[in-house]
């Protein structure tokens, strides 16, 4: 099975949808190890306007499942291979704060829980803390970048050595849609892979290319535009 043929490449597909201003869920699916997730995205704080010391304050609870036959990870057959193996958690916190209209940034304190590890050496908790920002620098296009720092580290991933996951893009919006062009370290596109699971290393060379397309659809009207003659509603 390769997904309609999608998975001979690096690819997601994901729906998000804002049940509420404060709560929003998705659900996704990576050709890496044809892995489904879902997710929920809760706003604690939001940060208010005219005080400097302000800061949004956001907590996603993330669920991953493989869903690649047993036979892809384990070579012995006899071992029982649970549905449990397959699954992994993520806990994480998005501390942002915007500083003007051009720039803002973000700090990203994560916690991802493995059920099983490839190395009994390596621990089932990672964690780690992310940084990341955006720069506008016209109306339309900004400069995006991310980092994060493991502080308990896998000794190795898919039999190669883990690398900290960074990347650098550019943002340009055309009204319904986002592109995001990005150059990484990383080739996969689950948070539990590209922090924990990062295989390239930007000093010898191993950057990859991509895009991301988001598009944003309204179901319900909201309220603020109750009398709008705008054709989009």
């Amino acid at each position: 099975m390769n997904f309609f043929g999608l998975d001979n490449a690096v690819t997601k597909l994901a729906l998000d949808y804002g049940v509420t201003d404060w709560l929003t869920m998705g659900i996704g699916r990576s050709t890496y190890q044809k892995e489904f997730d879902g997710f929920a995205k809760v706003k604690l704080f939001r940060q208010k306007e005219h005080k400097k010391m302000s800061f949004s304050l956001s907590y996603v609870g993330s669920i991953y499942i493989q869903s690649l036959p047993a036979s892809a990870f384990h070579l012995d057959t006899g071992k029982t291979y649970y549905f449990s193996n397959r699954v992994c958690y993520m806990n994480q916190l998005l501390i942002a704060h915007k500083f003007s209209n051009k720039f803002s940034l973000q700090l990203m304190p994560t916690h991802i829980h493995y059920n099983l590890v490839d190395n009994t050496k390596d621990p089932n908790d990672l964690f780690a803390i992310g940084i990341g920002g955006r720069m506008k620098f016209t109306k339309r296009m900004a400069f995006t970048w991310e980092y994060y720092y493991v502080t308990n580290p896998m000794s190795e991933a898919n039999g190669l050595p883990v690398h900290n996951a960074v990347s650098v893009g550019i943002d340009i919006e055309t009204g319904g849609h986002v592109f995001q062009l990005v150059f990484t370290n990383a080739t996969d596109l689950s948070e539990r892979s590209v922090i924990g699971q990062t295989n390239g290393d930007w000093g010898n060379g191993d950057i990859h290319f991509g895009f991301n397309i988001s598009r944003f659809f309204t179901i319900v009207k909201p309220k603020d535009f109750k009398d709008s003659k705008n054709k989009i509603w």
